[in-house]
């Protein structure tokens, strides 16, 4: 009776064995050709292709607001008494899209003080890098004319600027009618 089992259990092995080596051999291999062909009918679903042409649609809103309504991504740099703060906001919605603050417990160990010049720096760094990784390069940021001058708004401006990003938008296109 043992030995039956184990004649059995050794036919299963093999079976096993061949069903594993035919399944590996009986692959079709994709031949370089096929792997670039392109479709012909290609249709592009990124939603902001359109805005990276500078054709996408910008709410102008009322000439009277401010800040501007007539963005892509707007970029807004706060500091309160305590913490830096910055925000990138899209045009259709009220929720920031990233956000950077020396709140978060990474930047906040990494620095001395939460308000000093090179936090504005490391915030800046650790926003341009998340906007690069997001792949939004292009931004407006118009700062309040009287802090614009100050130190660290100029140190997050650079480490921006070094980060890739552009602080300001093309122009709309428009297309003749």
């Amino acid at each position: 009776m043992a030995l039956s089992e184990l004649n059995r259990s050794v036919r299963l092995f093999f079976t096993q064995i061949q069903r594993y080596l035919c399944d590996a051999a009986c692959q079709p291999q994709p031949s370089p050709n096929e792997n670039e062909a392109v479709n012909p009918t290609f249709e592009n679903r990124n939603p902001r292709n359109l805005e990276f042409m500078a054709l996408a649609v910008k709410d102008r809103g009322w000439k009277t607001t401010w800040p501007h309504r007539e963005f892509y991504h707007r970029l807004v740099f706060s500091r309160t008494q305590h913490y830096v703060t910055a925000q990138v906001f899209s045009s259709s919605s009220p929720v920031p899209v990233l956000t950077c603050s020396t709140k978060e417990w990474a930047l906040k160990k990494e620095l001395t003080s939460t308000r000093a010049v090179a936090a504005c720096q490391a915030v800046g760094d650790v926003l341009a890098q998340r906007c690069q990784q997001a792949g939004i390069t292009r931004m407006v940021y118009k700062a309040i004319p009287w802090t614009f001058r100050s130190d660290a708004v100029q140190a997050f401006r650079a480490a921006m600027k070094d980060g890739g990003i552009t602080l300001s938008e093309p122009r709309r296109k428009y297309i003749g009618t």
